[in-house]
């Protein structure tokens, strides 16, 4: 996996918990599934066996179908899973906003988070993306990390309920990711039912609605 965000050394590291293991865990398996994918897998499957059910059912599941795959086929599932449909995009503001002008000031909040830990961003993500966010929590403040996922978890259900329908192996990483956040309450089930319903905003402003162009096609 590549580095996602770039670490100051004068800045202290998250603790390590079972939340931070993971998120951790969660982002290595949620990113692109690149040529060093099977050196990494033997790792996370001996720490997926040490996390208490039942992330680690849901998050050895995926261990195991990535596992079981050849790179070729892998990687083009992970395009069809995450690059070409609407509600299971990785970017948390594209739930909200869609390709509107309030979504980039949405990543606004990103941004100022990881610049105030002391963390510089990666030319080539976006400050939204699910596996910045997760790794920005695991690795650097997972009191501030969990806070961005709160502040956006009507989008991180939508993309649980999505990958279930759509029968994906990542649901379990969503699944895992959900279930270390505190129970939805009445009004956040409305608002979610609500945007599973209508989908994001689509009012085109020029912004990517998925990735970056240097994160897509051959340049993975």
């Amino acid at each position: 996996m590549k580095q996602l965000l770039t670490l100051r050394r004068d800045r202290p590291r998250a603790g390590e918990g079972t939340d931070a293991l993971i998120y951790r865990i969660a982002a290595f398996l949620l990113e692109y599934p690149d040529a060093n994918l099977a050196d990494r897998l033997p790792a996370l499957a001996t720490a997926v066996g040490t996390l208490p059910e039942p992330a680690r059912r849901d998050l050895g599941r995926l261990v195991d179908h990535l596992a079981a795959g050849d790179d070729q086929a892998i990687g083009a599932e992970y395009v069809r899973t995450f690059d070409l449909d609407r509600r299971r995009a990785l970017y948390l503001t594209y739930y909200a906003f869609g390709d509107t002008r309030k979504r980039g000031m949405a990543m606004l909040d990103f941004k100022s988070a990881y610049r105030q830990s002391g963390l510089e961003l990666s030319d080539d993500e976006l400050p939204d993306h699910l596996c910045v966010v997760l790794e920005f929590a695991a690795t650097t403040d997972l009191a501030w990390g969990r806070e961005l996922l709160l502040k956006h978890r009507a989008g991180l259900e939508v993309l649980r309920v999505a990958l279930r329908e759509a029968g994906s192996p990542y649901a379990g990483a969503l699944t895992a990711v959900c279930a270390t956040l505190p129970p939805l309450a009445g009004e956040e089930e409305k608002a979610i039912a609500t945007l599973i319903a209508a989908g994001p905003p689509e009012e085109e402003v020029g912004l990517e609605p998925f990735a970056p162009p240097s994160y897509m096609g051959e340049s993975r």
